[in-house]
């Protein structure tokens, strides 16, 4: 498609400077194929994405399979964030190459570019962590698995958080509830009526610590420790995996993956331990000489403001790993983060707009590639450029 394109913009634009000519082919063959391209992906029947809904007939109510759309969304997402990061880039760039020649560039300038990265990840990671706490059902299955998995973390613990959010468990309210912390304190060696909200107002922070004693900080500390060997567990075979693939690698790159694995299980078990230690600072340390210790106040606390603690803290953990991982890392959560604030299915009629969105993405991207191929940060800008330009330029 780019060469007709070419031509006809030869014909209608022909007063327009060859570059600009260029640029517009090139993001408009983009924006017609990944149009097409994800109504193609989308065309696929699938029985995730297909409900039988009632419709109203002439005989009465009938079942009719009903198809939805949203499973490409993940994809339109990428697409999306990866073209609006070129975009905030390289208007970034401009203003920087700007006022550095007029030496008007700052240290707050400086300190902006060096903290966007890290902001990103952990305004990224507060979206998801508060997903997997309260709405579970906006993370793909295997994510909550993954997560729930690294955390460790009792399902009743979670069941409770969200009981007390949603108003089923309130503090000195009998709700029928006490049974559900009532029998985890069982499991764990604690008394029976650390779960019971009537009587545990609120309730003790053993309970998040689930065995781990009553010591916060000796909790977070264990955390960390536990954490740290199973993240250790899975970084250090797979960079070793790596380096054991070539046999002429040096024993400088046998040190580089121990460090690397030790520095990524630091970062993993970190965010773990602070995401925990937030929890704990919120309804025991700080949260009651900030709102008080009332039921009316222990609610509050536990009905989100702890949760919304650990949320934001866990994730500047990722500031333990190197700048260009932090910008990998920021561009790898953001559309996960971005799909928790929308619905995982929608409408099949409205999905029009999802294919516009990964298009306007596709292509800026795309066009990036041509002119400025290091305005794609990460791997995608290097896979993208030699893939686009093995036939001969893009």
């Amino acid at each position: 498609m780019l060469i007709p394109l070419r031509a006809v913009f030869e014909k209608l634009l022909g007063n327009l400077p060859i570059v600009t000519q260029l640029r517009l082919t090139r993001y408009l063959s983009t924006f017609i194929s990944a149009y097409f391209g994800l109504q193609l992906l989308q065309s696929r029947p699938s029985k995730t994405f297909t409900e039988d809904l009632p419709h109203e007939t002439k005989n009465g109510v009938e079942l009719r399979p009903t198809r939805f759309a949203g499973r490409t969304l993940d994809l339109t997402l990428f697409a999306f964030t990866r073209a609006l990061d070129c975009v905030v880039g390289e208007l970034w760039a401009q203003r920087k190459s700007r006022r550095q020649a007029s030496g008007k560039w700052s240290r707050l300038d400086g300190m902006i570019s060096s903290v966007t990265d890290p902001t990103l990840f952990a305004s990224s990671c507060a979206l998801i962590m508060w997903a997997f706490i309260y709405t579970p059902a906006r993370l793909p299955l295997a994510y909550n698995k993954w997560i729930k998995s690294a955390a460790q973390v009792d399902s009743r613990l979670l069941k409770a958080l969200r009981y007390c959010r949603y108003g089923e468990l309130k503090y000195g309210v009998e709700t029928g509830q006490a049974h559900l912390l009532g029998d985890m304190c069982k499991d764990y060696g604690l008394p029976e009526e650390y779960g019971d909200p009537t009587k545990s107002i609120p309730f003790p922070c053993e309970l998040v610590h689930m065995g781990a004693g009553p010591n916060c900080e000796f909790h977070a500390v264990s955390r960390f420790y536990k954490s740290f060997i199973w993240s250790a567990s899975m970084y250090l075979p797979l960079n070793l995996a790596l380096i054991l693939r070539n046999p002429k690698n040096s024993r400088k790159a046998f040190v580089h993956a121990l460090k690397s694995s030790a520095r990524s299980s630091a970062f993993l078990s970190a965010f773990i331990t602070l995401f925990y230690y937030g929890i704990c600072l919120t309804r025991t340390r700080l949260g009651p000489r900030v709102f008080g210790t009332c039921p009316h106040a222990c609610q509050a606390i536990d009905s989100g403001y702890c949760i919304g603690a650990g949320c934001w803290m866990c994730g500047w953990s990722v500031l333990i790993e190197s700048a260009k991982r932090r910008e990998e890392m920021g561009l790898f959560v953001a559309p996960r983060a971005l799909a928790t604030l929308l619905p995982r299915r929608y409408r099949w009629e409205e999905q029009w707009i999802e294919k516009v969105v990964f298009a306007w993405g596709t292509a800026v991207v795309f066009t990036c590639v041509g002119e400025n191929k290091d305005r794609i940060r990460g791997v995608l800008g290097k896979v993208l450029s030699e893939v686009l330009n093995a036939g001969g330029g893009f």
